[in-house]
This record gives C-alpha cells, sequence and structure tokens, in this order.
C-alpha cells in the first residue's frame, strides 16, 4: 500500500439507545501509527444508511442537545415512508442527509487540527443496528 494513502476500520458498538460516540482518540491513535510527522487530511466515513458524523463538542451536554434537535426534526412515528424496522425507522434513513456520514479533517505534524472543544464523532439513532463500522483514511 502506499505512503500516501492507510486506511483502517473501526468496529464500534453503539447498542440498543440513540448515540454519540467520541471517536478523537481513536482518530489520533491511528494518525500516530500511520502519519507520524506528516501533514495531510483525514477521512472518517461511516458505511451505513442510518448514521452519520459530527464534529461537535462532547461531554458538556452538547452531544445530548443534538440528539434532542434530531429527535425534534426527525420524530419516530409513523410518518415516514420507509417504514421497516422500529416504529420510526424511516427517519434513520433521512439522518445522513442532515449529519453526513463523513467528515475530512486536516492533519499538520501527525496530529489532528481540531479546534479546543471540538470531537470527532459517531451519530446513531438506529436503535436497531448496534454494530458500525467506522473508515479512517490518512491521505498524506
Amino acid at each position: 500500500m502506499s505512503d500516501s494513502f492507510t486506511t483502517t476500520v473501526l468496529n464500534i458498538t453503539t447498542g440498543t439507545a440513540e448515540t454519540v460516540t467520541d471517536l478523537t482518540r481513536a482518530c489520533e491513535e491511528f494518525l500516530t501509527r500511520t502519519a507520524p510527522g506528516r501533514d495531510g487530511l483525514l477521512n472518517v466515513f461511516v458505511p451505513h444508511a442510518t448514521a452519520g458524523i459530527a464534529v461537535l463538542e462532547t461531554g458538556a451536554g452538547s452531544d445530548d442537545d443534538l440528539l434532542a434537535a434530531l429527535h425534534h426534526l426527525l420524530p419516530a412515528d409513523d410518518r415516514w415512508q420507509h417504514r421497516h424496522g422500529s416504529p420510526g425507522h424511516g427517519r434513520d434513513h433521512v439522518l445522513p442527509a442532515l449529519v453526513p456520514p463523513h467528515a475530512t479533517l486536516p492533519v499538520i505534524g501527525g496530529r489532528l487540527e481540531l479546534g479546543t472543544w471540538q470531537s470527532v464523532c459517531l451519530v446513531d439513532t438506529n436503535r436497531d443496528n448496534a454494530e458500525r463500522q467506522v473508515r479512517l483514511s490518512f491521505f498524506g
């Protein structure tokens, strides 16, 4: 594999509740192994039709606020055309239009360049699928 592109897959268990899972440490560990001292881009991608990647503050309530806002915007009720799965599951398929399934972030000197309060997070409102894969790719 080329030195300019490296990828790995994270297997994440999100459980049966709506979640915001902080991936920042896993991203940093990946960069420590694959991009020491290098500049480039980190792409974070979740190959699922019902999950997304967000960059936001965690631990101070913003993650819970995001889930509350999504629940308000995308209620888990019977209004959705897409109807398989648990009640309201159709909204999970709309989620990636609001929280995209990817983020591309700068890497400088082998370190993820996030703001002071920013974290890289997996957003998963789908209670029917407890197992997710997240692909991390470094381009440098």
